[in-house]
C-alpha cells in the first residue's frame, strides 16, 4: 500500500482543531447528484408553505436517485443542505433527528455542510440538496 503523506505548508498556518469525522473512500466511480428539489412525479412543486414536506420530497428524490445507481445511503460520502431562509434552520435540525437515523442506520452520518442563502431557483423551493455519492 502507498503511503500516504500529508503536508501542512506554513502558509496556511496550523489545523484549527481535530477533525470530527473522516471517511475514507475507496471506489473508482463518484456520483453527484444536483438540483434535487422538491418535486413530486408529476414535476409539481410541493407545497410553497410545508417545509417538512419539502424535506421529506427532496430526500425521496435522492433515495431514488441513489437506487437507480445499485446506490444507497450507505454511499454517500458528502452532503450539503442550501436553506431559503434563516428560520428553517431548527425545522430542518428537526427533520435531521427525526429521518437520519432511517437513512444512516449506524449513526455514521456523512459531513453535513449547511448553507443559507438568499433565494433558490424558484421562490417556493426551501431546501436544495446536493449530494456525493462514492460507487
Amino acid at each position: 500500500m502507498p503511503e500516504i503523506k500529508f503536508e501542512n505548508p506554513a502558509a496556511l498556518g496550523k489545523p484549527l482543531g481535530q477533525y470530527s469525522h473522516m471517511t475514507r473512500v475507496k471506489a473508482s466511480e463518484y456520483l453527484f447528484i444536483a438540483g434535487q428539489v422538491a418535486v413530486d412525479r408529476d414535476g409539481k412543486v410541493i407545497g410553497a408553505d410545508d417545509f417538512d414536506a419539502q424535506c421529506v420530497q427532496t430526500f425521496a428524490n435522492i433515495e431514488t436517485a441513489l437506487k437507480s445507481q445499485g446506490a444507497g445511503w450507505g454511499n454517500v460520502v458528502e452532503f450539503t443542505t442550501y436553506l431559503v431562509h434563516s428560520q428553517d434552520i431548527p425545522k430542518f435540525m428537526k427533520f435531521r433527528l427525526r429521518e437520519f437515523p432511517k437513512f444512516f442506520a449506524n449513526g455514521g452520518y456523512p459531513p453535513n455542510t449547511l448553507l443559507m442563502i438568499d433565494r433558490l431557483v424558484g421562490e417556493a423551493f426551501l431546501i436544495e440538496v446536493k449530494v456525493v455519492a462514492a460507487l
